[in-house]
């Protein structure tokens, strides 16, 4: 399986001869990448759910990442949701999750492994009623040794959200701010709109002035830690060729002054690496106790499968799905690659069928890649796609992009 996997990562992200600048980055992105990437999803539901407009009958296909966003559309009752992922860590994080919710005895041992993420007894927890329900690979993933000779279910007792290599990167970012006197996690407690834009301003806004920072935003290898490759990292340069720490900053400033911090569990990610766990505002919806026996009773509805979109989609009947969620994977991919998922989606999707993704740079990717005869099958809710991106929390990407099928 991992050889598997790693030659599916492989193929999407290898797109330059090795020989080449941006084929040695690739390269390196690659090697990175096939580890354990995102401890938590990037991407807000409450917009994603606004978009989907999901009914008991809706029929999901979406990328894992970490498998929140699986979670927070299956409390809303869909029939069917599929979640595939190229990198096998973050299916084992998601498998583990649904493992959790029909196997923990309540809902305060699922929030105190998932919310809090930084307890013993969870991994007490995961010995008494849950590796027993893993499949292999999920097993060995979290019963496997780290370079400390732990278990990986050890990150559970010592706070998940500072694991994986995104947490990491924001640990290596915090670092690099207390260097400067900055101190971010302060931040998530500043309640007063005015306020924080002031301390922003004063503080972490002062951050993106730092030689060293604009001597490492300079490096593309360094935006690794998102997750962003070296084909999303062009994209946005292109869009602002002088000064690409200028649009970091105008990003993360609208990210964490723009949203009211007391429940923008993303920003709080950001900045402490902790959910809000003494009010549980700032949590995910899956995370909230009211949700839990919902979770549990419709958790059958979900599968899982390492592969990438394009190549399930293949092996999938028309009326297959009616749902489709993206992230920003469309970023990597060449035009050719875009077209050919989408004439699967197009194969497979009934009319009215809609289809979400995020890009890192402003435009949609779907306005070039497509053939005339896929792009006039398709309504590009440009409009609704605008508003909705006003909305979205997490605030990083560029973009926010909707699309519906159009009646045959």
């Amino acid at each position: 399986m991992a050889t598997d996997t790693a030659q599916l990562l492989r193929a999407a992200v290898h797109q330059s001869p090795i020989t080449s600048k941006q084929g040695l980055l690739e390269r390196l992105f690659t090697a990175y990448f096939d580890a354990f990437v995102y401890n938590q999803i990037w991407e807000d539901p409450r917009v994603d759910l606004a978009a989907l407009e999901l009914t008991p009958e809706s029929r999901i296909l979406t990328i894992s990442s970490g498998g929140c966003n699986v979670l927070n559309y299956l409390i809303h009752g869909p029939a069917q949701i599929t979640a595939v992922d190229l990198n096998r860590y973050h299916l084992a994080l998601l498998r583990l999750k649904l493992a959790a919710v029909r196997h923990l005895p309540d809902h305060e041992t699922f929030f105190r492994m998932f919310g809090e993420a930084n307890d013993p007894r969870n991994v007490t927890a995961y010995d008494t009623y849950l590796s027993a329900h893993l499949d292999g690979a999920t097993r060995d993933f979290w019963e496997g040794l780290t370079m400390f000779g732990k278990r990986r279910i050890h990150f559970f007792a010592d706070n998940l959200y500072d694991h994986a290599r995104n947490g990491f990167y924001l640990r290596f970012l915090e670092k690099l701010a207390h260097l400067m006197g900055i101190y971010p996690d302060r931040m998530v407690h500043i309640t007063d709109p005015d306020e924080r834009a002031r301390v922003f301003d004063a503080t972490i806004g002062r951050y993106f002035d730092h030689w060293l920072v604009r001597l490492l935003s300079k490096l593309p290898f360094i935006v690794f830690g998102l997750g962003i490759p070296p084909r999303q990292y062009e994209a946005m340069r292109r869009e602002t060729p002088e000064n690409i720490l200028a649009m970091y900053r105008r990003r993360v400033r609208r990210f964490i002054c723009n949203f009211p911090i007391e429940e923008n569990y993303f920003a709080w990610q950001a900045l402490a690496r902790r959910y809000d766990t003494e009010h549980r505002r700032a949590i995910p919806e899956y995370l909230r106790a009211e949700h839990f026996g919902t979770l549990r009773a419709n958790i059958a509805r979900v599968t899982t499968e390492v592969t990438s979109l394009t190549d399930h989609l293949r092996r999938q009947p028309a009326g297959a799905y009616d749902r489709f969620v993206f992230l920003d994977a469309q970023d990597w991919m060449k035009d050719e690659e875009i077209a050919a998922l989408w004439r699967e989606v197009l194969r497979v999707a009934p009319a009215g069928s809609r289809i979400i993704f995020r890009t890192a740079p402003e435009t949609s990717p779907v306005e070039q890649a497509l053939p005339p005869e896929l792009r006039a099958r398709v309504r590009y809710e440009r409009e609704r796609s605008a508003e909705l991106f006003t909305q979205d929390r997490c605030a990083i990407y560029g973009g926010f992009h909707l699309y519906v099928v159009n009646e045959a």
